[in-house]
Parts: C-alpha cells; sequence; structure tokens
C-alpha cells in the first residue's frame, strides 16, 4: 500500500499518471489510425507506436494503481519503455531510413518534445522515490 506522499492520487503522482494517460491514449490512437490506413505504408514504425501505446496503458494503471500487484507493472513497463525508447532512438539516429514513418520513440521522441525519453525517468525515479520501506 502506498503512504500517503507516495500515491499517485494526488500532487505530482496524480500529473505523472495523467501525463502517461495523455501519451496511451494519443500513441495508441495515432498508431490504430495509421494501422488502419496506411499500414502498408510502414508497418514496422506503425506497430512500434501501437506497442508503445499498449505499453503507455499499462504504465498508466501501474502507476495508478489499478489492478493486481500495479507496482510491478508499472516497473515492467516502463522498464520496457525506456529500453524502447533508448533502442528505437538510437537505432532511427543511426539509420533514418530504417523506418519510412515517425514512431512515438523516433529520435528519441523529438516529435513530442522528448517526452518520451523523460516519462520513463520520471517513472522511474517515482518508483523508485515511493519503494515501500522494509521495517526491521
Amino acid at each position: 500500500m502506498s503512504s500517503a506522499t507516495g500515491s499517485t492520487r494526488s500532487g505530482a503522482g496524480r500529473v505523472l499518471v495523467a501525463i502517461y494517460g495523455v501519451f496511451a491514449l494519443a500513441a495508441t490512437a495515432r498508431s490504430l489510425v495509421q494501422l488502419l490506413t496506411k499500414a502498408d505504408e510502414a508497418p514496422l514504425a506503425y506497430s512500434l507506436s501501437a506497442l508503445a501505446g499498449v505499453v503507455y496503458v499499462a504504465a498508466t494503471l501501474g502507476l495508478a494503481e489499478v489492478g493486481p500487484q500495479p507496482r510491478r507493472l508499472a516497473w515492467a513497463a516502463v522498464g520496457f519503455e525506456l529500453v524502447g525508447v533508448l533502442t528505437v532512438g538510437t537505432l532511427t539516429v543511426l539509420d533514418p531510413e530504417l523506418f519510412p514513418d515517425q514512431t512515438v520513440w523516433s529520435s528519441y521522441g523529438a516529435g513530442y518534445g522528448w517526452l518520451p525519453l523523460v516519462l520513463p525517468f520520471a517513472g522511474l525515479a517515482w518508483l523508485v522515490r515511493t519503494r515501500p520501506r522494509s521495517h526491521g
């Protein structure tokens, strides 16, 4: 159970969950439209954006403390998000032709003001800061 200062029900925690929620909606909706209307143009890029959307949904639910074992879900989703944005970001910088269209994580999220790069660090910092302390 979260302490009052570590809860995402108010303050900075609520802002973090809200930002993740916006990214979950934006990435998922954008990728669905792209996959439904022009999947043949850049299937890998659009599929990666869909995957990012699913990861943002999982991170949102985990950070908002929804469902069973939300902290584990949050750790897994935010960790995957960090690996994803670093990997896709690096690949798109080294070989821009690799993805014919942008993904959420292309160029480390440059198309989204680099928030996709900053967000997993903020999420991990929140999880570390609010981790349950053992008393013993």
